[in-house]
């Protein structure tokens, strides 16, 4: 079975850094992007940022020039650099995989999850 594993969340002071790693385990037979996704209570889950295994990114406009998102040599681990953290950072950042089943239809794997808090 699938699992990722986040780590790397924690307390940080307003301005300051954090970098979040997610590992898989298991196979996943062919992987489109890897991505992180964080929820702030009383919000919805959105997307922070993404990378695709040709290496294009897409960030949240709120992320813009804070925030990269990159990927080891075999495109398996992705980690989150986050620089100047704001208190609206805070949330739970979750890992994401999108995947394609044998039918070419997209499967996303989704971690536990691992909390940012930004103090003031």
């Amino acid at each position: 079975q699938v699992r990722l594993e986040e780590s790397g969340g924690g307390l940080v002071q307003a301005g300051g850094s954090l970098r979040l790693s997610c590992i898989p385990s298991g196979t996943i037979a062919r992987i489109e992007s890897m991505g992180w996704y964080r929820q702030a209570p009383g919000k919805q889950r959105e997307l922070v940022a993404s990378i695709t295994t040709d290496g294009m990114t897409n960030y949240a406009d709120s992320v813009k020039g804070r925030f990269t998102i990159s990927t080891d040599n075999a495109k398996k681990w992705v980690y989150l650099q986050m620089n100047s953290l704001k208190s609206d950072d805070t949330a739970v950042y979750f890992c994401n995989v999108r995947a394609l089943t044998a039918f070419m239809t997209a499967f996303h794997y989704w971690g536990q999850g691992t909390q940012v808090t930004v103090s003031s």
